[in-house]
């Protein structure tokens, strides 16, 4: 982990927000610039769907003198995912605990990544082993921060601020929040509609009464799913869409707090 400079986890109290759609789409915009070099770690072991939306279905890790090889799927964008281990992508994981966390040290500690300006690690739902193990691995070489995902109705709401709460005990940075599936923009008449109404305030409300930064909201677009169906970036095929100037002002908002956490460290050990 000494080669990579930024670690930033994608987390969420609730499950189907998006988590893996946001994580993969945030590995195809940094991975654009061409002198950045990205990992997308894939930590959620039991339902692995990286390698599928990043049309990486069927690969192979290799193993080298130096460790296991991530699977490229450009030049400066390379995937680890427990999908790359399975004969079959419908075999299930039915592994306990201890079995789960020593997979991720093993995906932390032997995957040679490289020199990485990003690492993005995508996890499961939840509070628990993953999250904790990750967490803990990660504490001595430094997480930027954590990116937590929501939808706008109270359901997924109030299991976030389970994962913001977590974030804080666990002394883990918050990046801030984004609200995934925030309305739906109609491609003909440009009126919009709210599929999941905010009837608690949505996130809006939620950073506001908890402090933590809104980084943006990404409305529905049919074409996110397709994309992901066939393993291609959404920002690339639609590049006018609402949604894709929602993941772009996100992106570069993460961006800039990574860079701001780099230049604040680096100002203390001069000091």
């Amino acid at each position: 982990m000494k080669t990579v400079k930024h670690k930033i986890l994608v987390l969420s109290g609730k499950g189907g927000v998006g988590k893996s759609t946001f994580s993969a789409h945030l590995a195809h915009g940094l991975a654009e610039d061409e002198n950045t070099q990205i990992a997308l770690l894939d930590i959620d072991i039991c339902g692995p769907s990286i390698p599928k939306i990043m049309g990486l279905e069927g690969e192979q890790v290799h193993q080298s003198g130096s460790g296991w090889s991530p699977v490229y799927m450009e030049d400066n964008l390379g995937v680890m995912s427990v999908g790359f281990l399975l004969s079959s992508p419908d075999d299930a994981v039915i592994w306990r605990g201890p079995k789960k966390n020593g997979m991720i040290k093993q995906f932390l500690r032997d995957v040679d990544w490289g020199e990485v300006d990003y690492l993005i690690v995508d996890t499961p739902p939840g509070t628990s082993d993953e999250h904790l193990s990750v967490v803990q691995y990660l504490a001595a070489a430094h997480i930027d921060g954590a990116v937590i995902i929501t939808t706008p109705q109270e359901v997924s709401l109030q299991d976030v601020r389970k994962e913001i709460n977590f974030c804080r005990k666990v002394k883990l940075p918050i990046i801030g929040v984004v609200e995934n599936m925030s309305g739906f923009i109609c491609p003909k008449c440009k009126k919009e509609s709210q599929i999941f109404p905010p009837t608690t305030g949505g996130a809006e409300l939620m950073c506001k009464d908890l402090e933590v930064p809104l980084l943006g909201r990404v409305p529905l677009d049919p074409l996110i799913g397709k994309n992901c169906d066939k393993g291609q970036s959404f920002l690339i095929d639609a590049p006018d869409s609402p949604a894709t100037l929602a993941y772009r002002s996100i992106i570069q908002k993460i961006q800039e707090f990574c860079n701001l956490r780099q230049s604040e460290e680096e100002n203390l050990i001069s000091s």
